[in-house]
C-alpha cells in the first residue's frame, strides 16, 4: 500500500498537509494553502516526545499521594491496571494515525469514522483538559519562601516562548527537556535498588520491609476489609491516570512529523519499554524505598524541568486540539490561522491565554489546585482514551468493510481489535470509580465529585449538542473517507538513510 520516495520529495511535499482535508466530503472547513501547519519534527523528536508525553509531573508529584492511599502493592497494581490501558490506547491510536497523520490527530479521525457530533465533543474534551496546569505544587516545592505568583509566571513564559517559537523550537527543547527526565527516572530508580539493598550510608537493607510494615495496601480512611483496600486502590488508579495522561500527544504531532508513515511506527512500537521501565519500574522501587532523606533536594531541578516540559506539551497539545476542532468546523475559523513557518498562533495565543487559570494558586493552597486540576485531568483523560478506543473499532469495521486487509497498514498490533476494547471498557469502569468515596457515609465532597465527574457528565451533553445542531448521521461502514490525502502521504514517505557508521547506528537505535 505504502510507496517510497526520495528525501527530495519528501521535502518537496512537507509543508503541504492541509491537502488532506481538501478532498473531504463530509462538510468541514478545509484551510486554504497559507492556513496549514507545516512538518518540520524529525525522528528524533517524535521519539522524545512520544516520552514526553508519558513521563510527566504525575510521575513526580502524585507517586507519594498514590502509596499513601494504596499502600505499595497497590501502587504497583494501580500503575499496571492503567499502563494496561495507556499502551492499548497507544497501539490503537498508532494505527490509525500511521495510516492518516492528519491534522488534528483523532478529532479529525472522530469526524471521518464515527460522526461530526463526536468529533466536536472529543474535541472540545481534549482542549479544556489540556488548557489546565499542573506546574505551580512543583514551583511551590522548589522554593516555598518564595510567591507562587513568581515561580508560575517563570513557568508561563518558558512554555509560551517555547510554543511560539514554531514546532521547530518544540521539538528541540522537548527532546532537551525529555533527556533531562529520563536521565532522572533512571537514575533514582538506580539508587532506589542500591538503597533498597543496602548500599546506603548506613548499609540498611531494606529489601520488602515496607511490604510487610505497615503492609501491602492500606485501608483508606481506616474503612476496614475488601472495601477500604478497593477504596485505597481506586484512588491509586485516578492518579496513575493523571500520570499516564498525555501519551497521546504523538497523534497531535503526527501532522507536523516529517516521513510520518515511517517514524509514527517506531515511536508506538517503543513505548511499552518506556511504560514498563519508567511507570512500572518507577513505583515499584518506590514502594521499596520511599522516604529518601534529601533527596527532593536534589531532584528539584528534575521537577521543575519537567514542570516546563509539562506545561510546553500541555499548550501544544491544547493549540494543535483548537487547530484540530476549527479544521472540522466545531471552532470559528479564526483559528486556522497560522504565520508563513506553519505556526497556528491564534490558537497558541488563546490557548495560553487559559493557562492563566493557575494563578489560582496564588490565592489557593497550591496543593488544594493541582488536585483538583490533576483529578480533572485524568478523567478527562480517561475519556479521551474511551473516544480513542470508539474511533478504532468504527475505522476498523469500515476498513474491512471496504475490501481492506489490514496488513496494508503501516502499523498494525495482532492485540485488536482486543486492544481497543480493552481501551473503552477499562476507561469507562475506572471513570465510573473514580471519586466513589464521596459516595459513602458523611464523606461528601462537592469539590471532589465536580472535579472527577463533571468532564464525565459533560462529554454526553457535548455529543447531544452537537447531534441536533449539525443533524449529522453516524458515518455507514461502506461510505468511510479512507482515500483522501493518501496521495499526498505516500508521496512523502521514503525509506530511511541508512546508519554510515557505528555511531549513527547506535543514534538510530535509540531515538
Amino acid at each position: 500500500m505504502s510507496s517510497f520516495s526520495s528525501p527530495d520529495k519528501e521535502k518537496a511535499s512537507e509543508g503541504d498537509i492541509g491537502s488532506a482535508e481538501r478532498a473531504s466530503s463530509n462538510g468541514s472547513y478545509t484551510p486554504p494553502p497559507d492556513f496549514r501547519l507545516h512538518r518540520e519534527l524529525k525522528n528524533r523528536h517524535v521519539a522524545m516526545i512520544s516520552i514526553g508525553g508519558v513521563i510527566g509531573t504525575g510521575l513526580f508529584l502524585g507517586t507519594g499521594s498514590a502509596l499513601m492511599n494504596g499502600g505499595p502493592l497497590g501502587l504497583l497494581l494501580g500503575y499496571i491496571f492503567i499502563g494496561s490501558i495507556c499502551y492499548c490506547v497507544m497501539v490503537t491510536i498508532g494505527e490509525m494515525i500511521s495510516y492518516l497523520p492528519v491534522a488534528g490527530g483523532h478529532i479529525k479521525l472522530a469526524e471521518r469514522f464515527v460522526d461530526p457530533a463526536f468529533s466536536f465533543a472529543l474535541g472540545w474534551n481534549l482542549w479544556y483538559n489540556w488548557t489546565l496546569s499542573a506546574a505551580a505544587t512543583i514551583i511551590n516545592f522548589w522554593h516555598p519562601g518564595v510567591n507562587n505568583a513568581v515561580w508560575i509566571t517563570m513557568c508561563l513564559v518558558v512554555a509560551v516562548g517555547i510554543n511560539m517559537s514554531g514546532v521547530g523550537v518544540y521539538g528541540e527543547t522537548e527532546f532537551m527537556f525529555a533527556s533531562i527526565k529520563v536521565v532522572t527516572i533512571v537514575g533514582l530508580i538506580i539508587l532506589g535498588i542500591v538503597l533498597d539493598l543496602g548500599g546506603g550510608p548506613n548499609h540498611d537493607r531494606i529489601g520488602f520491609r515496607y511490604w510487610k510494615d505497615p503492609g501491602l495496601f492500606v485501608q483508606f480512611y481506616g474503612i476496614s476489609g475488601m472495601t477500604g483496600r478497593f477504596l485505597g486502590w481506586s484512588r491509586v488508579v485516578t492518579q496513575a491516570a493523571f500520570a499516564y495522561a498525555g501519551s497521546e500527544v504523538v497523534a497531535m504531532a503526527a501532522a507536523e512529523a516529517k516521513n510520518p508513515r515511517r517514524n509514527l511506527p517506531k515511536a508506538i512500537r517503543r513505548v511499552y519499554i518506556r511504560l514498563l521501565l519508567f511507570y512500572i519500574g518507577g513505583v515499584f522501587v518506590i514502594g521499596l524505598a520511599a522516604g529518601i532523606k534529601g533527596l527532593p533536594a536534589v531532584i528539584n531541578a528534575a521537577l521543575l524541568t519537567s514542570a516546563w516540559s509539562a506545561a510546553s506539551s500541555d499548550l501544544y497539545i491544547a493549540s494543535r486540539g483548537l487547530y484540530g476542532l476549527a479544521a472540522s468546523g466545531n471552532a470559528p475559523k479564526i483559528f486556522l490561522r497560522t504565520s508563513r513557518s506553519g505556526l497556528p498562533y491564534v490558537a497558541v495565543a488563546t490557548c495560553a491565554s487559559f493557562s492563566l487559570l493557575a494563578y489560582m494558586a496564588v490565592s489557593t493552597s497550591s496543593g488544594m489546585v493541582f488536585t483538583w486540576f490533576s483529578s480533572m485531568c485524568a478523567t478527562a483523560g480517561l475519556t479521551t482514551w474511551f473516544g480513542i478506543g470508539v474511533i478504532y473499532l468504527r475505522f476498523r469495521k469500515g476498513f474491512l468493510a471496504q475490501g481492506h486487509k489490514i496488513i496494508e497498514l503501516p502499523y498494525s498490533s495482532r492485540l485488536q481489535p482486543f486492544a481497543a476494547w480493552w481501551a473503552v471498557s477499562a476507561s469507562l469502569l475506572t471513570l465510573l470509580f473514580s471519586a466513589w468515596e464521596v459516595f459513602l457515609r458523611d464523606n461528601w465532597s462537592t469539590a471532589t465529585f465536580m472535579t472527577n465527574y463533571l468532564p464525565v457528565m459533560l462529554f454526553p451533553v457535548l455529543y447531544t449538542i452537537a447531534k441536533i445542531w449539525k443533524r449529522v448521521p453516524v458515518v455507514k461502514p461502506d461510505e468511510m473517507d479512507f482515500h483522501s490525502g493518501i496521495a499526498e502521504i505516500e508521496a512523502m514517505t521514503h525509506a530511511d538513510v541508512p546508519p554510515r557508521n557505528f555511531v549513527e547506528a547506535f543514534w538510530m537505535a535509540v531515538s
